[in-house]
Protein backbone atom coordinates (compact mmCIF):
# COMPACT_ATOMS: atom_id res chain seq x y z
CA UNK A 1 0.00 0.00 0.00
CA UNK A 2 2.49 2.54 0.95
CA UNK A 3 4.40 1.60 -2.47
CA UNK A 4 1.31 2.77 -4.46
CA UNK A 5 0.51 5.52 -2.79
CA UNK A 6 4.83 6.48 -2.95
CA UNK A 7 4.37 5.52 -6.79
CA UNK A 8 1.52 7.91 -7.07
CA UNK A 9 3.36 10.80 -5.30
CA UNK A 10 6.10 10.80 -7.55
CA UNK A 11 4.23 10.47 -10.58
CA UNK A 12 1.66 13.82 -9.48
CA UNK A 13 5.04 15.69 -8.27
CA UNK A 14 6.93 14.78 -11.67
CA UNK A 15 4.25 16.05 -13.88
CA UNK A 16 3.82 18.64 -11.68
CA UNK A 17 7.43 19.97 -12.56
CA UNK A 18 7.27 19.25 -16.38
CA UNK A 19 4.05 21.32 -17.03
CA UNK A 20 5.64 24.04 -14.78
CA UNK A 21 8.89 24.33 -16.85
CA UNK A 22 6.76 24.34 -19.92
CA UNK A 23 4.55 27.38 -19.07
CA UNK A 24 8.19 29.02 -18.16
CA UNK A 25 9.55 27.99 -21.81
CA UNK A 26 6.06 30.24 -23.31
CA UNK A 27 6.55 32.71 -21.08
CA UNK A 28 9.44 34.09 -22.42
CA UNK A 29 11.80 36.35 -21.06
CA UNK A 30 11.51 39.70 -19.40
CA UNK A 31 14.60 42.24 -19.32
CA UNK A 32 14.71 45.34 -16.42
CA UNK A 33 15.91 48.64 -17.42
CA UNK A 34 15.47 51.86 -15.57
CA UNK A 35 13.07 54.56 -17.05
CA UNK A 36 14.85 56.76 -18.87
CA UNK A 37 11.88 58.81 -18.66
CA UNK A 38 10.49 59.33 -15.51
CA UNK A 39 12.70 61.82 -13.08
CA UNK A 40 13.16 62.23 -9.23
CA UNK A 41 11.24 60.10 -6.39
CA UNK A 42 8.92 57.23 -7.73
CA UNK A 43 6.28 57.05 -4.78
CA UNK A 44 3.22 56.01 -7.30
CA UNK A 45 3.83 52.66 -9.14
CA UNK A 46 0.48 52.97 -10.86
CA UNK A 47 1.87 56.44 -12.51
CA UNK A 48 5.54 54.50 -13.60
CA UNK A 49 3.27 51.86 -14.80
CA UNK A 50 1.39 53.85 -16.98
CA UNK A 51 4.27 55.87 -18.17
CA UNK A 52 6.59 53.29 -18.97
CA UNK A 53 3.54 51.83 -21.20
CA UNK A 54 3.32 54.21 -22.95
CA UNK A 55 6.22 56.68 -23.04
CA UNK A 56 8.78 53.72 -23.64
CA UNK A 57 6.80 50.71 -24.88
CA UNK A 58 7.35 48.70 -22.02
CA UNK A 59 4.89 45.53 -20.82
CA UNK A 60 4.87 47.20 -17.48
CA UNK A 61 6.79 49.35 -14.62
CA UNK A 62 6.63 49.53 -11.18
CA UNK A 63 9.09 51.51 -8.48
CA UNK A 64 11.01 49.86 -7.11
CA UNK A 65 14.01 50.72 -4.07
CA UNK A 66 17.62 51.85 -5.28
CA UNK A 67 19.57 53.31 -3.34
CA UNK A 68 19.44 56.53 -2.13
CA UNK A 69 15.71 56.12 -2.82
CA UNK A 70 13.00 54.06 -4.97
CA UNK A 71 13.50 54.73 -9.24
CA UNK A 72 11.06 53.27 -11.76
CA UNK A 73 11.87 50.61 -13.65
CA UNK A 74 10.32 49.59 -17.12
CA UNK A 75 9.93 45.90 -18.35
CA UNK A 76 10.56 44.82 -21.81
CA UNK A 77 10.46 41.38 -23.38
CA UNK A 78 13.83 40.12 -24.68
Amino acid sequence: MASSYTLMLFLCLSIFLIASTEMMAVEGRICERRSKTWTGFCGNTRGCDSQCKSWERASHGACHAQFPGFACFCYFSC
